[in-house]
């Protein structure tokens, strides 16, 4: 099924937005299902332009949090700002003061010619705005973006508590937005760091779960591992991560970070993070995995492929002696997030579909790695009976992947993943949910079943849903028992907004709430039981 987007209500996903400081009672259709006793919280950008100063690209806008609370068959909904030290900084000088992904900090224009030239070498400010996930480590709840700062929130108001510098507890420069996480509340991320022999390298870093003596799990993170970059000075832009039970599976995409570029050109030019992106025309991706074990041992054999970007892995499990990894691909080396320019999401409908149509081609991808490698050039490594994904070792002694595409339409993605985690995390699975991009443009919800390649889709005229999130029935058995939380902006309709409840089974609506005010388009989040 198809919907025309009405291009006059694309500008309004993107506006400035007024907090909500006391809870809406939201008016519901169908009926919400009693176990559904917690709370949904979503991030996202919800303030693009501070006095005269806009912000120019998607990742800019300051960090917005957003609550919907169920209980007794009633949803309630409130937002606040997070007060990260780039929101209230703007506000109180109101200007754009800390640099963000595309929008450079110019220096203060009250100070003199000679104040703002020694500001140019103060050193980098690293934006601590964490609009892109939350989650919990340890009894505590973080708000997160892809910097070494992490931000302590309270659940229960969404008041800012604490501003965490990473650094301080291991060495790192940055780390994912995509954690993984064990039922025991073990977290693992991964980040790029400055390696042995002065080069970039990467490093996993473990926080362990809730401690005994109440101490925070923080202070007791280390390094489980760590392996270096491809290129020296150049490290992969990386936003998420594979975990299999026994195993981590990292990707090398083509798309890297100039660190002299950053250094050099942020200090004396003036430049932002997208500035210091570069795509590497001829380099593949390389794949890199590791046991999990007490050694953390990293594979000796190289693996590669042709070029592509990579943003979310859907999920990474074992079988019989082989590591199955999908992940949501963009065929090419060209950056995707050179399409986000918030002036290119702006345009009318007919530019949208024109700049997408030059964007990397959208796929969901299946990449089986080997575990036992045999020296046999030339044959296909891989024997499961159910994927056409191969692996071929070469004269040179690297091992080149092709993979099964599980999902591909043109120009329609399958992006921002969710599986049933908690059962199936790491483990053989069948379903996968996500948003469904039309030229960029968030207009649906998809179910598919990776085995069969069949699918299901949520779709309605003018509605454009966020990442859905997986709650799994109580007493559920099937892998698909549950329902799937979106939150749902509607510009053109009486109502702006709605969170939806669908079936996981079939895509059906159980109910919906509407909000009676504004909601910008979030972009992850978690279900709090």
């Amino acid at each position: 099924m198809r919907t025309q987007i009405n291009h006059c209500h694309l500008g309004k996903f993107i506006s400035l937005i007024n907090c909500l400081t006391k809870l809406f009672s939201l008016t519901s259709t169908g009926r919400i299902p009693s176990f559904l006793k917690g709370s949904l919280l979503r991030l996202g950008p919800g303030l693009f332009e501070v006095g005269d100063e806009p912000f120019y690209h998607l990742f800019d806008g300051q960090a917005l949090m957003h609550k919907f609370d169920f209980k007794n068959g009633q949803v309630t909904y409130f937002n606040k700002y997070v007060k990260t030290d780039a929101y209230v900084r703007a506000i109180t000088e109101k200007r754009v003061v800390i640099t963000e992904f595309g929008t450079f900090a110019y220096p203060d224009p009250c100070k003199n010619i000679f104040s703002r030239f020694f500001t140019y070498f103060k050193g980098v400010e690293v934006t601590d705005n964490c609009l892109v996930n939350v989650y919990p480590i340890g009894e505590d709840y973080y708000a997160v973006t892809e910097t070494n700062y992490i931000t302590k929130v309270n659940t229960d108001t969404l008041d800012t508590l604490k501003k965490v510098d990473l650094c301080n507890y291991v060495n790192i420069n940055g780390v994912t937005a995509h954690p993984h996480i064990e039922r025991d509340g073990t977290v693992f991320n991964i980040g790029n760091c400055m390696g042995k022999g002065a080069s970039l390298a990467y490093n996993v870093v473990r926080i362990p779960p809730t401690q005994k003596d109440k101490s925070d799990p923080i202070e007791k993170s280390k390094v489980v591992v760590q392996f270096p970059s491809a290129e020296r000075f150049k490290p992969s832009y990386v936003h998420s991560f594979g975990m299999s039970e026994n195993y981590f599976v990292f990707v090398e995409t083509p798309v890297k970070i100039n660190l002299l570029k950053f250094l050099s050109a942020w200090s004396i030019r003036g430049s932002n993070y997208m500035d210091c992106f570069e795509s590497n025309e001829v380099l593949g991706f390389k794949v890199t995995h590791f046991y999990r074990g007490q050694l953390c041992t990293v594979t000796s054999y190289l693996f590669r492929a042709a070029p592509i970007n990579l943003f979310h892995h859907i999920n990474t499990y074992e079988d019989n002696g082989f590591i199955v990894a999908d992940v949501c691909t963009w065929k090419g080396f060209e950056f995707v997030y050179n399409y986000l320019w918030l002036a290119n999401l702006r345009s009318n409908w007919e530019e949208v579909k024109k700049a997408a149509m030059m964007a990397p081609q959208p796929e969901v991808r299946r990449y089986v790695i080997p575990l036992d490698i045999h020296r046999e050039q030339g044959k296909n490594l891989i024997c499961l009976p159910y994927t056409t994904a191969t692996a071929v070792m070469r004269t040179d002694g690297t091992i080149w992947l092709e993979p099964e595409v599980l999902f591909s339409g043109p120009r329609q993605a399958f992006e921002f993943p969710q599986i049933n985690y908690e059962k199936h995390g790491g483990k053989n699975y069948s379903y996968a949910y996500a948003l469904g991009l039309n030229h960029f443009i968030p207009d649906r919800i998809i179910k598919l079943n990776v085995k069969t390649k069949e699918t299901w889709v949520w779709q309605e005229p003018d509605s454009y849903p966020s990442e859905p999130l997986f709650v799994q029935t109580p007493d559920g058995v099937d892998e698909d028992d549950g329902v799937l939380l979106t939150v749902v902006v509607s510009p053109g309709a009486q109502k702006s907004g709605y969170m939806l409840i669908l079936n996981a089974k079939d895509m059906s609506e159980i109910a919906r709430a509407e909000v009676d005010c504004p909601i910008p388009v979030t972009f992850h989040g978690m279900y709090k039981k």
